[in-house]
């Protein structure tokens, strides 16, 4: 029998606590067993975290940067010594296949800790000579921030607020996806075994009422959201209400172009990478696939070959490419999503239904003959079904790819390398891939545009989202008064 049962529901200032909250029952998707019940936190245990991170964030901040920076750094470090072990709680968690939870989740997670402890010593002010006077800036930390996690990265979302937030000497109240918990908890012992002091990084569970009273609370100066365009449409407005700083990481419907030019195998590989990693549960994922006419057919040959060649199974296997959807919901949405393809008149190229692997599963799908006006075309799945769909002319392509209300991501395969930088240019999404998709490191900016969020993760650009700047004018001459 499988157990990833923790000690408790919530870790606040330094310790695990319990509450009588809501059952939170969290299953492992391949099987449906039970892996762990928790209980969502009450206004007593959310007050309490956060009058926590208040404490504590005051002496953290006063810490010099490059001592925040040697905590972050042994705790990326502990993460990487526990690979196999973390890796495997993924797994159980999501339902991911352990050889993308050995190198995908964790591992990105230890690298955003180890960039941003580098960085942090390093961030500075400036000076502004105005004559005789000047004027200089200081870069401060916001304060409590919250963070709220999505389902399907869990670890790898902590790490990545977690990072940035704590660098510049915030502290931070995290709320993990109530479908995915149990990761954000491992990463508040990690850090505590790293030396953070108690309350510094608290983890809170709950349902979106949770959420909510993280998000409101006037003690809370920044709140940072990974998930679904409707939530964060709800947890933006409550947060402006309190004028506080926000980073919305949303959902997506984006654009991968693939020009008659391009090498067939690696864009092929790219798009299955683009809707099939995860099982599709990925927001920046490339699911709407435009390819141009002179090789649509034998693009789609090739990528039905590629596709019924993919092994699912149990992912705790090694050999496992491919795992379940993360519970019964996700699956009834991706197969009614699926119907309604067909219904409206897409070609279905290969898979088209509930797999045989498991209770979970369902197979990669690839549908030709997507119009701009099918429902596939214009909503987030959150499933491995690709969208195919053909173009003649550079124009025409921008145009449709840039019809939609989302932004977040976009690529381009081409052996036209001006070509791919004259696109990418034109493209309404903010993070970009030119014959490449979704590699997201840790040093380049991740975030969108439109409806598919603000503000930007990871990189430099992350400390503009988690720092504010104070102005200091220093007058060194009498002060000139008509009074």
């Amino acid at each position: 029998m499988l157990s990833a049962q923790p000690k408790a529901s919530h870790f606040i200032d330094g310790a695990y606590v319990e509450s009588d909250g809501d059952e939170i029952v969290v299953t492992y998707p391949y099987t449906g067993e039970v892996i762990a019940r928790l209980h969502a936190a009450t206004p007593e245990v959310i007050d309490r975290a956060i009058a926590s991170a208040g404490r504590a964030q005051k002496d953290w901040a006063a810490l010099a940067p490059v001592d925040r920076a040697r905590v972050l750094q042994r705790a990326a470090m502990i993460i990487r010594e526990r690979g196999p072990e973390l890796a495997r709680l993924e797994t159980l968690d999501t339902g991911k296949p352990i050889q993308e939870t050995e190198v995908a989740d964790w591992p990105s997670g230890a690298d955003s800790l180890e960039y941003f402890a580098g960085l942090a010593p390093t961030l500075t002010g400036e000076t502004i000579p105005l004559g005789g006077d000047f004027a200089y800036t200081i870069r401060e930390p916001l304060g409590v921030c919250v963070g709220i996690g999505a389902w399907n990265y869990p670890s790898q979302i902590a790490c990545w607020k977690a990072a940035p937030s704590l660098s510049t000497g915030n502290a931070m109240v995290f709320k993990p996806s109530e479908v995915t918990p149990l990761g954000a908890l491992k990463l508040a012992e990690i850090f505590i075994e790293a030396g953070m002091p108690a309350g510094v990084f608290n983890v809170v569970q709950g349902f979106g009422a949770v959420g909510a009273a993280l998000a409101t609370d006037p003690r809370v100066a920044k709140v940072s959201l990974t998930g679904s365009v409707p939530t964060g449409a709800r947890v933006y407005a409550a947060a402006a209400a309190g004028m506080k700083h926000v980073t919305m990481e949303l959902g997506g419907k984006s654009p991968l172009i693939i020009f008659d030019d391009a090498s067939i195998e690696d864009a092929i590989g790219a798009a299955m990478l683009a809707n099939f990693y995860s099982s599709g549960q990925i927001c920046s994922n490339g699911t709407r696939v435009f390819v141009q006419k002179g090789i649509k057919e034998t693009f789609l040959k090739r990528l039905a070959e590629r596709t019924g060649a993919i092994v699912a199974g149990d992912p705790l296997v090694a050999e496992t490419q491919f795992g379940p959807l993360v519970n019964r919901t996700q699956f009834d949405k991706v197969l009614g999503y699926i119907e309604t393809a067909k219904a409206e008149g897409a070609r279905l190229v290969c898979g088209g239904a509930a797999g045989n692997e498991g209770a979970l599963f369902v197979q990669p799908t690839v549908f030709a003959d997507v119009t701009d006006e099918m429902t596939i075309a214009r909503e987030e799945i959150f499933g491995p079904v690709m969208s195919v769909l053909d173009f003649e002319t550079e124009e025409e392509v921008i145009a449709r790819a840039n019809g939609t209300e989302f932004g977040l991501a976009a690529g381009v395969f081409t052996g036209d390398l001006a070509r791919g930088h004259r696109v990418i240019g034109q493209l309404q999404a903010g993070t970009c891939w030119i014959n490449a998709y979704n590699l997201t490191p840790v040093q380049m900016p991740f975030g969108a545009v439109k409806a598919s969020g603000l503000g930007r993760e990871n990189s430099r650009a992350a400390i503009e989202h988690y720092t504010q700047v104070k102005a200091v004018y220093v007058g060194l001459n009498p002060v000139d008064s008509p009074y």
